[in-house]
């Protein structure tokens, strides 16, 4: 049975991190991997929607997950995002994802067409079993797969010893109960829209991947504690805060994932590049919002940590 407390905890959603023309840096996806050990959370999620998935190369997707394991290995737990718009190439990455040594294998169902619940779990069960000896984590994220996790295709899915938890992303918190309820005592939930963190935590969730804490992790990490603290009010003033600042970043014309990349340059000194066409990257109007945000975060650090 698998270690599940290396799973409990905040996991941050990682960032694609490109150099000046746009092609995935080792450098600087090794960078951000440190930044995260130094930060003190429990581990990274890789190459997920944060990462740009869609919008990358198996190759790219592969070089991201050997550089980050280079430097993580032994001290972060690493999920990484497998799921593809096809079998193959998706069962490729979960060859190579065991090969580096990773905690867990996650995906998505597959988008785009609306297909029957066993063809998806064919699709989660060919990934797993080109991965035997690693964790699945199922990514339940409707308003962008287009399918939701229905109850009966978990019970298929909780077939497979490998299947441990699910990475939760839909909008209501009565979805934790629910997967938690059916998963039982030796399965894993994750909250995982960032701006109900602490409600996903109060209703069960055993932790939280999400795609802002790499912009403001000792925030999230503060809420965790409090929850974990019972100090609801305390949490809630943080959870209101931290909301706050998610409107800011997604307030520009560019996308979100570009701000929180440019507020990490000015807050930590640090540049891992813009986002991937057809993606859109920050305007000079954007880069001042930028700028706030970041402020933001300062300053909400300062009053709560």
């Amino acid at each position: 049975m698998s270690n599940l407390e290396k799973y409990r905890g905040v996991i941050p959603a990682f960032y694609a991190c490109y150099d000046e023309n746009g092609e995935v840096s080792e450098e600087r996806v090794k960078r951000l991997t440190e930044y995260y050990i130094e930060k003190g959370v429990k581990g990274v999620y890789a190459c997920g929607s944060s990462g740009e998935c869609i919008y990358q190369s198996v190759e790219d997707r592969m070089k991201t997950l050997e550089s980050i394991m280079e430097v993580a290995k032994g001290k972060l737990t690493v999920i990484a995002h497998v799921g593809c718009n096809n079998t193959k190439d998706s069962v490729r990455l979960a060859k190579h994802a065991e090969s580096l040594g990773v905690d867990a294998i996650a995906s998505i169902p597959p988008i785009y067409f609306r297909l029957p619940e066993y063809s998806i779990a064919e699709y989660w069960n060919a990934m797993s079993k080109a991965a035997p000896n690693t964790d699945f984590i199922i990514y339940n994220i409707p308003q962008l797969a287009g399918t939701a996790l229905s109850m009966s295709l978990l019970e298929e899915m909780k077939k497979n010893e490998k299947v441990i938890g699910v990475k939760n992303s839909s909008m209501p918190v009565q979805d934790i109960q629910m997967f938690k309820a059916a998963g039982g005592e030796n399965f894993v939930v994750f909250n995982g829209p960032d701006e109900q963190f602490i409600s996903g935590r109060m209703m069960g969730a055993d932790g939280g991947i999400g795609g802002t804490y790499g912009a403001m992790p000792e925030l999230f990490l503060k809420a965790d504690e409090l929850v974990k603290a019972h100090k609801n009010e305390e949490a809630r003033e943080l959870q209101y805060a931290i909301n706050e600042i998610i409107y800011k970043l997604c307030s520009g014309h560019g996308n979100m994932y570009g701000m929180i990349k440019e507020v990490l340059r000015i807050n930590e000194g640090f540049d891992i590049g813009g986002v991937r066409e057809p993606l859109t990257n920050l305007t000079k109007e954007d880069k001042e919002i930028a700028k706030e945000a970041a402020k933001m975060v300062k300053d909400a650090i300062a009053k709560f940590c």
